[in-house]
């Protein structure tokens, strides 16, 4: 009785949080209920069958092992419960989707009890989460002769499981919530600060918005009930940022509709919308609900008689609204004429939110069964030995006769599964491709294994030649919320047969380098496609997608990721890079020329950003790739010198090297496998048999960019613009000023050197300043805290043998001790360095966070709202972005530098520069 008791108090601890019981994934807590449901005359029978019915995590918990055998024996006979009759059992298991659930219909259905196989069958040929192990015994069954397993897989060859289904409904009534002007971050969804709870959906959902928000949204749910509320972003795009499975589920569980009444707090079909639409990625992670997504374009900008843009005094375009879309507008979705109605009234075309794909994910309330379904439907086929139906919707194939192939394309018709043989594929074809890389972050990590054992996966999928589970989120504080989520997380991920930051036996020491980073490091062949639970997966080799918890969890069970081809734009660079300019600045040079050159339209949004940088190798490369995410960019390819991916792959092997040394690697020697992988590939570009990926000469590009060094003559800075009046224009990472627009004067609060965007050579430059200033100045004074957080262990051992973190340590005032973690977050600092432990640190703000409206200076790539730094009542928090030279002497200062300052500060460093290639990088 003590687990049940147990229970029965957290469930009396959440009621004063307002919350519901926590859903069950304890297989002995169901086991005690169990129990206590057999016993007629227990006092907590009527909850524990409430409890068994509604509250037990499905899928492969181990919670859901034990349900479901218990369900067996009731449609056997062998128990009888009268609240849970043989039929309800069978409805029951039906709801639990995979994994114990379908190796118990299995039992039923191939046993020998003919009128329960029958019904058995009936409720399996609905599923679609088989796995080899199910679909071994169903074909072994029907070599075999049993007409049970025929009948089911004959079912499976017409896709029964779908055509069955429900259509669509043809008219979806919403009323709108404007949810904020400008992009919506996902942090205004799901706060990275409340990252630790995304686990426990109900709780989690509690941080949506504001308490204020959520009382509105149940006002017009009272007022509608027979209307979907639908989240805007109003002037902007919806869920830019990271944090996109959560901040779906989040809108879900307050717009969206149950998945089923035995599965608590798994809402699906949430419906958003943007002026701008919707952030690809979480448009992606949408797709995976079920929901809708709607470009509404309702503010265009306004032209004269001519048709010229009309710009305001800062030579911004003017916006005029198209139509209201009000909070409280009851608006009409219609499905058949993929039109958007106030009243009778056409608003605009809705179609791209409507494609037969699409339509496909919310008849079958989401990505998952789809996928899933495809593979069950060509497996019956294979094993009946018959043609596939044509069922699903036809993946569109574009072949363009006599055009080249940008590289994003190249690489998609190399991965390329089931298309149509011999055809090649440009931009806008639906394509499945297998997956080489996979990397899942601890803070999305366990929506993660959930959403595996919601599908009933049990190993990673073969095909994949590596995959990695980062701690770097939860680096900064080892706090009793970690303790509690990391080790179960590491252990699942182990067992699942990731590489995994922390061993679950304690054989290697924990680390918590950015997950970014190792996933540049063991991405060994640039012709790769990687899926990361992280927005910023991108990688200066092969083509990397952030991507929601669950469309990683597809990709380490399947092996595979489906989407369209993108557009690419190309970036090439022409001029020098001035001696005492940093590389970041280029970064940012790239995105404020281009939105000049396009007049204020961001033609990365959404499209691959193919980057001709050539000559840096793959670490400084990706202070650029990185950058792309906050372009607003759906993925990003380097395009590398023959010379430079060779030495890029062998610092990766390296890594790789130090990573088997200390005892990561598995028992499948995934980590040895990339070596060998590596070594293929550059004995393949010596020889001359596969040089470095290139584009076509003639490849066709959505628009092509050239970025003038000339003219990049001061450091830039992404500023969040926390006063701009046009709310929209606020936090938008599009803002890039020139260090001398601050006059030398603006107060900085606190410096941030670490996360993702910068590498050794960051390290280095701290370093070599902290000595000049020394010399210059007799001693190193800081007038505001500067907070160092080192990327990777690798980089600290390096800087260790180069005699550069003996440098930071005389000069700091804290350096973190793996011995004894940081058990709390800082609430403060003092003006003194810090070197803080490997990993994300402030970037992240669930863990560290600067004071409350200070102005903070930067290498990090978050500006939004909140989330690096919070508001006071009097002051807005600003995040602004810049390299790590600005940093270093505005935290030395106290404010942002005079030109002159930074330039006598650099002087004799050895700044990250870059050259463009004189080589034509085309073939």
């Amino acid at each position: 009785m003590n687990i049940y008791n147990d229970y029965l108090k957290e469930i009396e601890d959440r009621k004063t949080q307002g919350l519901n019981p926590k859903p069950i994934d304890s297989a002995d807590l169901v086991s005690e209920i169990i129990m206590q449901i057999k016993d007629s005359n227990n006092a907590n029978r009527k909850d524990s069958i409430s409890f068994f019915i509604y509250n037990t995590v499905p899928g492969t918990t181990p919670a859901a092992g034990v349900k479901a055998s218990f369900l067996k024996e009731i449609v056997l006979g062998e128990s009888v419960v009268n609240e849970i009759t043989p039929a309800f059992a069978l409805e029951l298991l039906s709801q639990m989707k995979g994994g114990p659930s379908i190796k118990v219909l299995l039992d039923l259905a191939l046993g020998n009890e003919i009128t329960i196989a029958k019904v058995a069958a009936e409720v399996l040929k609905t599923q679609v989460f088989l796995y080899e192990a199910d679909t071994d015994r169903l074909e072994a069954a029907f070599k075999n002769g049993s007409a049970f397993a025929k009948e089911i897989l004959v079912s499976y060859a017409k896709a029964e499981f779908f055509t069955k289904l429900p259509g669509v409904v043809e008219e979806i009534q919403v009323v709108t919530y404007v949810a904020g002007e400008g992009d919506i971050s996902t942090d205004l969804l799901s706060p990275g600060n409340q990252a630790h709870s995304r686990s426990d959906r109900e709780l989690h959902g509690k941080c949506l918005i504001s308490p204020e928000a959520q009382d509105e949204i149940k006002a017009l749910q009272a007022q509608h009930p027979d209307k979907s509320v639908m989240l805007i972003a109003e002037k902007g795009t919806m869920g830019v940022g990271s944090s996109r499975m959560s901040g779906v589920n989040n809108v879900a569980l307050w717009t969206g509709k149950k998945a089923s009444p035995y599965v608590p707090f798994i809402n699906i079909a949430p419906i958003v919308a943007g002026t701008n639409g919707i952030s690809p990625i979480f448009l992606t992670t949408v797709d995976v609900t079920g929901g809708i997504g709607l470009d509404l374009q309702n503010w265009v900008k306004k032209t004269d008689a001519n048709g010229t843009v009309v710009r305001n005094e800062n030579g911004e375009p003017i916006l005029e609204e198209v139509y209201s879309i009000a909070t409280g507008t009851v608006l009409t979705i219609n499905t058949k004429t993929k039109k958007l109605y106030n009243g009778d009234k056409e608003l605009i075309d809705i179609s791209k939110a409507f494609t037969p794909q699409k339509m496909e994910f919310i008849k079958a309330g989401g990505s998952y069964a789809i996928v899933f379904g495809k593979k069950l439907q060509t497996f019956a086929s294979k094993t009946l030995g018959i043609d596939i139906v044509s069922v699903f919707a036809p993946s569109k194939e574009i072949s363009i006769e006599g055009q080249g192939l940008t590289a994003v394309e190249k690489i998609f018709n190399k991965n390329a599964v089931g298309s149509t043989p011999g055809k090649v594929l440009h931009a806008g074809s639906d394509v499945r491709v297998t997956v080489n890389i996979v990397g899942s972050q601890d803070t999305t990590g366990l929506m993660t294994s959930q959403e595996l054992e919601s599908m009933a996966a049990t190993v990673i999928s073969p095909i994949v030649d590596g995959a990695y589970q980062s701690g770097c989120h939860t680096a900064s504080v080892w706090d009793n919320k970690s303790k509690a989520n990391i080790p179960r997380l590491m252990k699942f991920m182990n067992d699942f047969g990731l590489i995994t930051a922390r061993d679950p036996k304690g054989n290697y020491h924990a680390m918590t380098d950015v997950i970014h980073k190792v996933l540049n490091d063991i991405t060994v062949d640039e012709w790769a496609i990687i899926i990361g639970g992280d927005s910023h997966t991108r990688m200066s080799k092969g083509v990397a997608f952030g991507a929601d918890s669950g469309t990683v969890a597809l990709a380490l069970a399947t092996g595979e990721a489906s989407m369209p081809i993108p557009e690419s734009v190309k970036v090439t660079f022409k001029g020098d890079m001035k001696e005492y300019m940093d590389f970041r600045d280029v970064v940012h040079a790239t995105q404020s020329q281009m939105l000049k050159q396009f007049g204020g339209e961001n033609v990365f949004q959404g499209r691959i950003i193919e980057v001709h940088l050539g000559t840096l190798t793959a670490d400084q490369a990706f202070t650029f790739t990185d950058w792309t995410a906050e372009m607003k960019a759906k993925a990003s390819i380097c395009i590398s010198e023959d010379d430079t991916l060779i030495e890029s792959l062998e610092i990766a092997k390296g890594r790789i090297q130090i990573m088997i040394d200390k005892g990561m690697d598995n028992e499948n020697q995934v980590l040895k496998g990339l070596i060998a992988i590596a070594n293929n590939r550059i004995a393949a570009i010596r020889s001359g048999d596969k040089p470095a990926l290139i584009p076509d000469a003639n490849a066709k590009y959505f628009a092509e960019v050239v970025i003038d060094l000339d003219i990049v003559a001061e450091p830039m800075i992404a500023d969040p613009d926390v006063n701009n009046a046009d709310v929209s224009k606020r936090y938008t990472h599009d803002t890039i000023r020139p260090l001398s627009f601050y006059g030398g004067v603006k107060k900085v609060d606190l410096g941030f050197v670490g996360s993702c965007m910068v590498h050794k050579g960051d390290l280095k430059i701290l370093s070599q300043m902290l000595k000049n200033i020394d010399e210059q100045h007799g001693k190193v004074e800081f007038k505001a805290p500067l907070v160092v957080a080192p990327p990777t262990y690798n980089i600290v051992d390096e800087l260790k043998a180069e005699g550069d973190w003996e440098v930071l340590q005389k000069y700091s005032g804290f350096e973190f001790d793996d011995n004894a973690p940081k058990g709390e977050a800082r609430t403060g600092y003092e003006n003194i360095l810090y070197l803080e432990r490997p990993g994300c640190n402030l970037c992240m703000g669930n863990q560290e966070k600067a004071a409350k409206g200070d102005t903070v200076m930067a290498t990090s790539t978050r500006l939004f709202q909140g989330r690096v730094v919070e508001d006071t009542e009097g002051k807005k928090g600003e995040s602004l972005l810049s390299s790590t030279p600005v940093v270093v002497l505005s935290t030395i200062l106290g404010r942002t530098p005079t030109l002159e300052e930074y330039k006598a500060a650099v002087k004799g460093i050895n700044l990250t520069q870059f050259a463009p290639s004189h080589k034509l990088l085309v073939r």
